[in-house]
């Protein structure tokens, strides 16, 4: 529903041109009040991804001072904050690329937002927080990130908080899981792990599991993502609290491949590669996330990965992408 006339908010949007960034700029425009702002420096997203009613700014959140004239000029009421560079297995081996991104950058727009009042800081984190933990993992769990990219996003998790606390800046964090769809980025070879089997089945190359495959994961279609993400600044209820988001259900990176393969239709071999350094079993309840957002994951599975299979055909395979600028070497995943 649309604002009432005059109510115009307008809105940051961080990684607005990646997957799940585009989405939630495309779901805040369907409000005819809402203008919005989309940053971005194209690494990981594309310009063609981002919503033609968004004003588009081709820089980084690591630009303090371009952050900082953002809000400035724009006098944002909310900052969607989505940018990162979410290659969990990989960001031990690029820890200050990782802490430079994912953390550095944050904070940058930390201090944006409350030298510049922003209403409400609405952030991106992830079940990597949790590291191995209870299942199905909940947000009073205490978190034990095993990943430099879930330390990074644990921290500014508490960089909100303690800015609530000193500044008064209002917070929503959401804690997606393993979100997949229509425009992600099927060329990344270190992360999006349906992106890259669909991407390797489309050039007919074989589909690599690390280890026996029984990690499980519950996959999530950005459908059941981003529209709430886009909401929780209209959501009292919502304001400087944590929620897990994403689908109930878990599957094995075996089933997975299969999955895919049947949407895709077409079979290729699957190669097994020495098990890198990962949470074995990760998924989560989503109680919370209902209680108050009165909503839950509705798209199944392999309903997701036909709509994904379609829009991957209609794209065509991509030539994978690495990292150029490994701090680490030593006992770097095959592969990578």
């Amino acid at each position: 529903m649309a604002s009432p006339l005059g109510t115009t908010k307008t809105s940051l949007v961080t990684g607005g041109a990646g997957f799940l960034g585009a989405h939630v700029v495309n779901e805040l425009l369907r409000d005819a009040n809402q203008r919005v702002v989309v940053l971005d420096d194209l690494s990981g997203g594309f310009r063609e991804n981002t919503n033609a009613a968004a004003t588009f700014v081709d820089g980084t959140i690591l630009d303090a001072s371009l952050v900082n004239r953002l809000c400035e000029q724009y006098q944002f009421d909310y900052i969607f904050h989505l940018a990162a560079y979410a290659a969990e297995g990989l960001s031990h081996f690029i820890k200050r690329f990782n802490y430079q991104n994912n953390l550095i950058g944050s904070v940058n727009l930390i201090n944006a937002a409350v030298n510049y009042n922003v209403k409400h800081f609405v952030f991106s984190s992830s079940i990597a927080v949790y590291g191995t933990n209870q299942l199905p993992m909940h947000e009073e769990l205490i978190p034990m990130p095993e990943d430099s990219y879930g330390i990074a996003k644990y921290a500014v998790e508490q960089e909100l908080a303690i800015s609530k606390h000193l500044f008064d800046l209002d917070y929503t964090i959401f804690r997606p899981h393993n979100v997949y769809g229509e425009g992600q980025n099927i060329s990344d070879k270190y992360r999006n792990v349906i992106g890259i089997f669909m991407n390797n089945i489309m050039k007919g190359e074989p589909l690599r599991i690390f280890g026996d495959g029984e990690q499980t994961r519950a996959y999530t279609h950005v459908a059941d993502v981003a529209p709430h993400i886009a909401r929780a600044v209209k959501i009292p209820a919502a304001s400087c609290e944590t929620f897990n988001l994403g689908s109930d259900t878990p599957a094995t990176v075996n089933e997975l491949a299969e999955l895919v393969m049947q949407a895709m239709g077409k079979e290729v071999p699957v190669i097994r590669v020495q098990a890198r350094e990962e949470v074995k079993h990760a998924y989560c309840s989503h109680e919370k996330f209902q209680r108050v957002f009165g909503i839950h994951s509705t798209v199944p599975l392999k309903e997701g990965l036909n709509r994904m299979a379609a829009w991957a055909k209609s794209i065509g395979a991509r030539p994978a992408t690495g990292y150029a600028d490994i701090e680490i070497r030593k006992n770097l995943p095959e592969g990578w």
